[in-house]
């Protein structure tokens, strides 16, 4: 019977953290649905009434929609922070 040797290297794990930042867009809401027809007030990003968690804070100070009619955007950004066990000084 043949033994086996594992040998595991340990390297510092990576660091790193996820930004997420959302921002509401143009309103979408269709103001002549119950027409038939297509129609939108042309508001170009929602701001927000009220202080944040406050019900005011759902409804926009421009077009006074909920935020849901305005369009999510999600910007995300990973940050990672890599220490690598090397020595970079004597990289020519």
């Amino acid at each position: 019977m043949r033994k086996r040797q594992v040998i595991l290297r340990r390297e510092e794990p990576a660091r790193s953290s996820v930004i997420r930042r959302v921002r509401y867009g143009e309103c979408q809401r269709n103001h002549a649905a119950r027409f038939g027809g297509h129609v939108v007030d042309g508001c170009r990003e929602f701001m927000a009434s009220g202080d944040e968690g406050t019900s005011a804070a759902l409804t926009c100070a421009a077009c006074g929609c909920h935020r849901n009619f305005h369009r999510k955007e999600i910007e995300t950004e990973v940050v990672s922070e890599f220490s690598s066990p090397h020595n970079s000084s004597n990289i020519a």
